[in-house]
């Protein structure tokens, strides 16, 4: 039996009732590190750190008459390290109550337990990196799952920085070290040490944090209070810690914090859990570079939200389907529409009829990748208001896909009309100037604001009076007399027009006209011919109509003249030389009723029109000359 017994490779020992060792073998020797001689009739609290519970399981057994399997207990070895021994218990009766033997055969499950913990710990933490939202809130949740995942007593973290995660560049044999972070379990009392730590700094390669940051490894110290830390030993030791490690929170060459956990037990070396911790430190770096980034897009985005909120310019964006993800206050405030509108919109909807098919057709070629300029679109508002929009649209791109389009637009309605009523203010001067001017002579004159003039060698030039107009006036009311006059010369207006001549002007009851000016043509005088003939029919007609007996002289003469803009101020075209001085004679010393010509005219007309000869008559300045009285067209 006691062969069997030393051949089993799992820990025995025979107790007394009292848990006093009576009996050991080979393999509980070898595990906690004690001989024969120094295990035998100690108690077995010797080894066993939870005599208690190991108590209550006995007496259980008592009642219940079942043996116990796989009781995990603490053990102590030799040098007080700890082991987590699985036992199976089991009473050997005796014939006298009470006297039992109590036998433990126990299982070394230790590194089995750290496996577990190191599994449970780095799945917390991957969880803990997925589901915190900020750097902050995610170092105290790891150095506490740190600690009560695999057993450590108090966390710390330490940072140049004011918290980790800030951006501050430090140069690694610069760095000043301080704790920004420290957990701790209930059962230790580290007051006074924890109060130390706060107010502590360490230098590159100084303390178990700075050396763990300037050779950015892992480091593990089985006693702390033998490091030779002159400001933490002794507080260290008061608290009852003993073992340490820390690692560096490292993201490629870039050194973020370092990270140090204490234990109230004396540890060896666990290279599993330093290799561990080495990859944890690199997963709390690339969250950490990560929420940074987060952060700078979230302030880039906030800075360029209110921007695009404090902007003038209308901006919006849409998915590709036309339905608006946002728009900023200044669109909002053109069209009019709440955001509980927008929301259930299309961009489409409010597009004016328009512009409609046109906006189609280019937000599918924007869709499309085709980079398009300046485009302009009319939006109607809530309140049916049409306003237009000048401006520049583009498309965001997710693996080759359009996810959506976003312009930036001017509100350009004042400008449209302003530029609207500019040009109907430029045609109604255009038309007012044609009034006044020739269009030969207008067109030019805008283009270049200097006097025109023409000299030409043959033109035919027509005065008419309206005789007894004194007497006339004087029966009438102003109103009245300009009504008639009104009605008298636009007959005369449409007829110049209608023959192609240009009215010089209209000074009360006189009317002048020039043919071949300013656009030259040979027929001039057969057309000023047959618009005086024209005029005697007007005259008659209008008679007739308004019950009145207007009479009209005209004089008719054809010869060389001189004509252009003789005053930009007033825009006054006129013509001057002897032709006009002739023809204005031939009108005042005409026939009342007749259309008299000079012999210079009558020979360009006589092959066509029929004349009857006059006397001679007394032009000023000129002597007698023979006229013509024009009776009517030939044939």
């Amino acid at each position: 039996m006691a062969q069997v017994i030393n051949a089993i490779t799992d820990a025995l020992f025979i107790t007394s009732n009292l848990g006093k060792i009576k009996k050991v073998n080979l393999a509980a020797q070898q595990l906690f590190g004690f001989s024969e001689e120094e295990l035998i009739n100690q108690p077995i609290s010797l080894i066993i750190d939870e005599e208690q519970v190991l108590r209550k399981a006995i007496h259980q057994y008592h009642a219940f008459q079942k043996n116990i399997q796989n009781l995990e207990l603490v053990c102590r070895t030799k040098t007080r390290e700890k082991r987590l021994i699985a036992f199976s218990c089991s009473v050997i009766p005796k014939k006298r109550k009470g006297l039992e033997d109590i036998v433990y055969i126990g299982r070394d499950i230790t590194a089995r337990q750290r496996r577990e913990q190191l599994t449970s710990a780095q799945y917390a933490i991957t969880r803990i990196l997925s589901e915190s939202q900020n750097v902050k809130q995610v170092i105290p949740q790891i150095l506490q799952s740190i600690c009560q995942n695999l057993g450590w007593d108090l966390g710390e973290l330490w940072t140049p920085s004011q918290y980790i995660g800030t951006s501050v560049q430090v140069h690694s044999l610069n760095a000043v070290l301080r704790c920004v972070e420290i957990w701790s379990s209930r059962i230790i009392s580290a007051r006074e040490f924890k109060a130390i730590t706060w107010q502590t700094t360490y230098t590159s390669g100084v303390g178990l944090p700075g050396r763990i940051w300037i050779r950015r490894l892992p480091l593990w110290i089985q006693d702390i209070t033998e490091d030779g830390d002159t400001r933490r030993s002794q507080p260290a030791a008061e608290a009852g810690l003993h073992a340490a490690f820390g690692f560096p929170i490292l993201d490629d060459s870039e050194i973020l914090g370092v990270m140090v956990f204490f234990s109230r037990d004396v540890q060896p070396k666990d290279k599993e859990l330093l290799q561990m911790m080495a990859s944890i430190g690199s997963q709390i770096a690339q969250f950490i570079k990560r929420k940074q980034a987060e952060d700078a897009l979230v302030e880039s985005e906030e800075r360029y939200r209110d921007l695009f909120e404090n902007a003038n310019d209308l901006i919006q964006c849409v998915n590709a389907y036309g339905r608006f993800l946002y728009v900023n206050r200044a669109w909002q405030e053109a069209l009019g529409y709440s955001e509980a509108e927008i929301v259930n919109m299309n961009v489409f909807d409010i597009i004016h009829p328009d512009f409609k098919q046109e906006c189609l057709q280019r937000f599918y070629r924007v869709l499309s990748g085709e980079k398009i300029g300046q485009v302009k679109a009319a939006f109607v508002t809530k309140d049916g208001q049409t306003i237009f929009l000048e401006g520049n649209i583009n498309c965001k791109f997710v693996e080759g896909h359009p996810v959506a389009t976003r312009g930036i637009f001017r509100n350009v309605t004042q400008q449209i009309a302003a530029a609207e009523a500019l040009r109907h203010q430029q045609e109604e001067t255009e038309r007012l100037l044609l009034n006044i001017l020739p269009a030969a002579i207008s067109k030019p004159l805008k283009e270049a604001a200097t006097n025109i003039a023409e000299e030409v060698a043959y033109v035919t030039v027509l005065f008419a009076d309206i005789v007894g107009f004194s007497e006339i006036a004087a029966s009438m009311s102003a109103i009245q007399l300009l009504n008639l006059l009104k009605s008298i010369f636009s007959t005369f207006d449409r007829l110049t027009e209608q023959y192609g001549l240009e009215r010089i002007k209209s000074i009360d009851d006189v009317y002048m006209v020039v043919g071949g000016l300013p656009t030259h043509r040979p027929d001039h005088a057969q057309a000023i011919a047959q618009m005086a003939l024209q005029m005697q029919t007007a005259i008659a007609l209008f008679n007739t109509e308004n019950n009145q007996n207007f009479s009209i002289c005209i004089g008719i003469h054809s010869g060389s003249a001189v004509a252009g803009v003789i005053d930009l101020n007033n825009f006054t075209y006129d013509l001057c030389k002897d032709t006009i001085n002739i023809a204005s004679c031939m009108e005042s010393e005409g026939i009342v009723g007749k259309i008299q010509v000079t012999e210079d005219t009558y020979k360009s007309l006589c092959d066509e029109f029929l004349f009857e000869k006059r006397t001679e008559i007394e032009v000023q300045d000129k002597g007698k000359m023979t006229t013509y009285l024009l009776i009517g067209q030939k044939g």
